[in-house]
């Protein structure tokens, strides 16, 4: 399993890495700047957690770490891991209809109410990491 051992870190390709659910108490890591924004990763075995200039953008239960990150005004993308199932929580754009992917396929349309928020389950099972692409319907 790879978690991220420095809490978060810009890959080469742009996207962030971010998340240790091996630390048995809460880590976090502030003021990491990309391309302008500021961002801090929270995260031990119970939860993880990305802010963005101090909005919430990623939440997991129990902890994950999350590979490969990209976001931008159509969705999100990533893979993401760790020992058990995982609820994970996405904030989006306000009342808007997403199309969710999970590994490669489409677990059907889900909406986001007022705030934003979206609430998916990742079964973690016997792979090692499991993709998610969630898109603008």
């Amino acid at each position: 399993m790879a978690v991220v051992r420095d809490l978060i870190i810009t890959e080469e390709d742009g996207s962030i890495s971010f998340g240790n659910y091996e630390l048995n108490q809460k880590a976090k890591k502030s003021d990491y700047e990309v391309r302008g924004d500021r961002y801090k990763v929270k995260t031990f075995r119970e939860s993880t957690r990305l802010e963005r200039n101090d909005a919430m953008v990623y939440e997991s239960e129990p902890g994950t770490a999350v590979l490969h990150f990209k976001e931008d005004e159509n969705g999100v993308s990533f893979c993401v891991e760790g020992p058990e199932d995982a609820q994970i929580i996405l904030s989006l754009a306000d009342d808007t209809a997403y199309r969710v992917f999970i590994d490669g396929k489409e677990t059907g349309m889900m909406e986001t109410g007022m705030s934003g928020k979206l609430v998916l389950s990742v079964e973690m099972g016997e792979t090692a990491q499991v993709s998610v692409k969630v898109e603008k319907a």
